[in-house]
């Protein structure tokens, strides 16, 4: 299984190519008659939110690495089976947009939100053996699973759009924020106060309020409910962390 982490994360970074069409393919933003760009729907983040992935692929590269090194616990070998499956989704996603399979990269992205939930649950089940392995491990799964949260949204709003579900978009843009932000607090309340996926989590929605503020698609009601769902997950999330060492130290006190 440790070679299968190290294969699956050369191929979602080769893969990762043929989304940017840096060497061949078309850019994620243009596939599928553009159904994925910036300009798609209210909840489409603004294009620099998708630099996150540089941040993703490192972390699985090191991950591959981390992983393979001897004396790793049965922490690993939970997580790796569950961990090589995101990592082939990812370019399973790719290929589905490659094709103009809007429906398809829904499915995809949808299997694949369920999986990184699943190796969070796995996370907290099993704490991380020192800081090296809650930065690389925790944290490069973290990010991936709050990133996929904003872009299933996405996904998922580009499809129905891509059907002709247009009406009453600035009211479904806003339930479907409020969504994202009870998520983001699920997640903390859940983990403790998890940083990495909240983290995930505000960027993209801070980048899908810059693009409701700004650029061909304006919505400054979507946007500031953007805004706010972030500020929601951020606030949530350090008071739930701060809250619960805060608890600890008492109890640590007390004994």
């Amino acid at each position: 299984m440790k070679i299968a982490v190290v294969v699956s994360a050369v191929s979602a970074v080769v893969v990762s190519f043929l989304g940017s069409g840096a060497w061949i393919g078309t850019p994620i933003a243009e596939a599928a008659g553009g159904a994925l760009s910036a300009t798609s729907t209210l909840v489409a983040p603004a294009g620099p939110a998708f630099s996150i992935w540089s941040v993703i692929y490192t972390g699985l590269i090191a991950y591959a690495v981390w992983q393979f090194l001897p004396n790793r616990t049965a922490r690993h070998d939970a997580l790796r089976g569950p961990i090589v499956a995101s990592m082939l989704l990812n370019p399973a996603w790719i290929l589905a947009i490659q094709i103009g399979q809007v429906w398809l990269s829904v499915v995809v992205i949808v299997a694949l939100l369920v999986v990184l939930a699943r190796v969070f649950v796995l996370m907290q089940q099993h704490r991380p053996e020192g800081v090296a392995d809650a930065v690389i491990t925790d944290g490069t799964m973290g990010i991936y699973l709050g990133w996929v949260c904003v872009a299933t949204i996405a996904n998922i709003s580009a499809w129905l759009v891509s059907l002709g579900f247009t009406g009453g978009a600035t009211v479904w843009a806003i339930v479907v924020l409020v969504v994202a932000a009870a998520v983001g607090v699920f997640l903390a309340r859940y983990s403790g106060g998890a940083i990495a996926p909240m983290l995930a989590i505000v960027w993209g929605l801070g980048w899908l309020a810059q693009g409701r503020f700004s650029g061909a698609v304006v919505d400054t009601t979507v946007g500031w409910t953007a805004v706010l769902s972030a500020a929601v997950v951020a606030v949530a999330t350090v008071g739930i962390r701060v809250g619960g060492r805060t608890m600890a130290g008492n109890r640590s006190s007390v004994k």
